[in-house]
């Protein structure tokens, strides 16, 4: 079965897999019109922890959850056509679309038919561990992922005072990692995305 991955980008790991139809940004993926489940990778810039503090830093220049309605879009798709969306933990994306928090482990189903996990993507070869936010929707219950949270020194931030840390200043490329490069820090591993892949694979399209 084709899987669309929506807001990703032509040089990731997406376009390198069987059966999926990638929506990088020169598509907009905002416009996507079905018919196949979804891997949503929405932009996370305005929605992370620290877009609250980047909101300040430019007066509101950047302000919190202006992404264009990137996010609105995935979970529309997600939730049209089946599928999974991922977003950092503790996005604030969640809240103010009225997602629950996921518990500490395990998929928790809310009230519109939804699931929600989170997981470390170091348990997938990522070297941070990259706690990270799973919304799915589909006819049964997800699959379990791995669950484990491998320890890592390394941190996904662009903050530069970040990057002081010995173990902060290795370049992730071809097994080098610094984790002030964005490229780095927003890579999903190969075998994360063949996980989400097949995720949506086995997602109902609830509404088609």
């Amino acid at each position: 079965m084709t899987v669309a991955a929506l807001f990703v980008s032509p040089r990731g790991v997406y376009p390198t897999l069987p059966d999926v139809d990638c929506w990088p940004e020169d598509r907009d993926a905002r416009l996507y019109p079905g018919p196949h489940p979804v891997v949503a990778h929405p932009p996370c810039g305005r929605w992370c922890r620290l877009a609250k503090f980047v909101a300040h830093q430019t007066q509101g220049r950047l302000a919190v959850g202006d992404d264009h309605g990137c996010f609105a879009s995935a979970l529309a798709s997600v939730r049209r056509w089946g599928g999974v969306l991922e977003h950092p933990a503790w996005s604030l994306a969640w809240a103010a679309h009225g997602l629950i928090a996921p518990p500490a482990r395990g998929w928790q189903c809310d009230i519109d038919g939804g699931w929600c996990c989170e997981v470390a993507q170091a348990a997938y070869g990522h070297p941070a561990r990259k706690l990270t936010w799973l919304y799915y929707v589909g006819d049964d219950a997800p699959e379990e992922p791995d669950w484990t949270r491998p320890g890592s020194g390394f941190v996904c931030s662009g903050l530069r005072n970040h990057c002081k840390h010995p173990l902060k200043e290795r370049l992730w490329t071809a097994g080098n990692w610094k984790n002030s490069t964005r490229t780095a820090s927003s890579a999903t591993p190969l075998p994360f995305a063949d996980f989400l892949v097949g995720l949506a694979r086995k997602a109902r399209r609830p509404f088609a």
